[in-house]
């Protein structure tokens, strides 16, 4: 009777691990399509990332050009004060 236990336990793992191993193989065999489609993610922009990268640097240059608006109209009053103008504004 103790020998019937191990030989069911060894016809259980005999119908049990051809399963394990095909879908370790098929792993195995899609790792590198799984891989190469991960890369090809990595390497591309989408168009949404596309848009908010030119949202955020049309945003920057917008505000670089107010700070330089300011700083042109603030080089000019001071140029018309120095020039003894009463009315710069």
């Amino acid at each position: 009777m103790m020998n019937a236990t191990p030989m069911g336990m060894a016809i259980l793992a005999l119908l049990l691990l051809p399963g394990c191993v095909a879908k370790t193989a098929l792993d195995v065999a899609t790792l590198p399509v799984r891989a190469g489609s991960q890369a090809v993610d990595w390497s591309t922009t989408s168009q949404e990332e596309a848009d908010r990268n030119y949202g955020r640097k049309m945003r920057k240059q917008e505000a670089r050009e107010a700070r330089e608006r300011e700083e042109a109209e603030e080089q000019r009053r001071r140029e018309c004060r120095r020039a003894g103008y009463g009315n710069c504004q």
